[in-house]
């Protein structure tokens, strides 16, 4: 029997498992402000060989996203499961699953999240350092931990911006997401519930960052 690859010997789930999660998560994530009008994209690994995701469709708003709204993409980013036409952004979900074995690969647009991409851009980065809440990423045991955040500059070329994430992703093997600027925040996890543990942990320590700053 031929052996198996590293990735197909990664945790995945069913297409139907996937598309319930994932739309269950996108109200979740709508309900905090996270992924207010059509913006964000979700997606999940269902097969690894051939590569297959389940990913959100485009232009469908995450506060009322149902299974049905969710589509199966190859690594082409071709439809093989559902009606609708996939996220803008597949090919970024593809580039970050690829470099980081992720299970999962979760797409924000929060205030925070746009306010720091900003704020930051000459920098680069925007550093998480201290908190508690740190030890909620994977690998992470310490609130000593700092967490570097990279910022990109945001592009209409999909596929050039996934190379340039791939490239990031590449050079910087310990960070657990990086932001666009004026856009918001790419996350990931081996799993569903991982990448969507390090949404929530980003996500607040983005928010602290804000307000801090604010007062």
């Amino acid at each position: 029997m031929p052996r198996k690859t590293r990735l197909e010997k990664l945790p995945h789930v069913s297409f139907q498992t996937a598309a319930r999660e994932i739309a269950e998560i996108g109200k979740g994530f709508y309900s905090r402000g996270w992924v207010f009008g059509t913006s964000g994209n979700l997606s999940a690994v269902v097969r690894w060989n051939p590569m297959c995701l389940a990913i959100t469709a485009s232009g469908f708003d995450k506060g009322s996203l149902a299974p049905s709204e969710i589509l199966e993409i190859d690594a082409e980013e071709r439809v093989v499961r559902g009606k609708h036409k996939p996220s803008a952004e597949a090919a970024i979900h593809l580039a970050i699953v690829r470099a980081r074995a992720a299970g999962a690969v979760f797409h924000t647009h929060s205030a925070c999240g746009t306010i720091l991409s900003e704020r930051h851009a000459s920098q680069g980065r925007v550093e998480l350092g201290g908190y508690e809440m740190l030890k909620g990423l994977e690998g992470v045991h310490t609130h000593e931990h700092n967490e570097r955040l990279p910022i990109l500059e945001n592009s209409q070329n999909i596929k050039e911006l996934a190379a340039r994430i791939a490239d990031l992703l590449e050079k910087q093997p310990d960070i657990h997401g990086l932001l666009l600027r004026k856009h918001g925040l790419y996350t990931w996890g081996t799993t569903l519930r991982e990448a969507k543990r390090h949404v929530e942990i980003i996500e607040f320590l983005m928010e602290v960052l804000v307000r801090s700053s604010s007062t």
